[in-house]
């Protein structure tokens, strides 16, 4: 069985210790670095499961350290910040954060997150190898650009096709109206956010042709969207 190893980059020493001790329960392996200037070679040559991720830190920012890592590793990442404005939440999404948890939190939140994060990147390899992305009774068939719902056909256009396919991805997820934009249009054309809300309203009507999947797809008021 291979060991889940969980990076932690945390200045606050009571902050980090707590999250230890929680995580050390689901006997996960846990390393602590209380600042950020080596963070994106130590999260790179380590390779861990998971990343728990300060947003301010000495040393460089947790915005700069996601984005950074990025570039070169798809690792699941769970930004810690104080701040609660939406533009905050935004950035750290866009900038690819699979999560993020405001200060003050509960440890055993953190941990049923990272959890729920696992599960779905064990997930992934078989998916992929099967050129084929499911989520609860949802399936798409990427070679083919064919949605399947219980077995039922779903014609979708392009865009909501690919729409589908990312926010189906990271479920939980939120993506926010431009995110959606760059992903669903393959030409890079500029559109409003109601077009991209449009988008969204076909899609939902077009999957609650068949029972269970009419709620799948989540507003986030002031953000974007997200499927859980």
């Amino acid at each position: 069985m291979s060991i889940t190893s969980v990076i932690i980059v945390e200045d606050e020493p009571k902050i980090a210790q707590l999250l230890v001790e929680y995580i050390q329960r689901e006997n996960y392996q846990v390393t602590v670095l209380n600042e950020g200037s080596q963070a994106v070679e130590i999260i790179i040559n380590h390779n861990p499961s998971i990343v728990i991720l300060d947003l301010m830190l000495p040393g460089k920012d947790g915005l700069t350290i996601c984005k950074e890592v990025r570039q070169s590793s798809d690792v699941p990442i769970i930004m810690l910040t104080a701040k609660v404005d939406e533009i905050d939440r935004l950035v750290g999404l866009e900038l690819g954060a699979d999560d993020y948890i405001c200060k003050p939190f509960s440890p055993r939140e953190v941990v049923a997150r990272i959890r729920t994060i696992l599960r779905r990147v064990q997930q992934l390899p078989r998916e992929e190898a099967e050129n084929e992305l499911t989520y609860q009774n949802i399936t798409l068939h990427l070679d083919r650009y064919q949605c399947e719902v219980t077995g039922q056909r779903i014609e979708l256009t392009p865009v909501e096709f690919r729409m589908l396919q990312a926010l189906m991805s990271k479920p939980g997820r939120v993506y926010s109206r431009d995110s959606l934009m760059g992903i669903s249009y393959a030409d890079n054309r500029i559109v409003s956010d109601r077009t991209i809300d449009s988008h969204v309203k076909n899609l939902r009507k077009k999957l609650s042709l068949v029972p269970g999947t009419d709620d799948l797809i989540h507003s986030i008021y002031g953000v974007g969207y997200k499927i859980e």
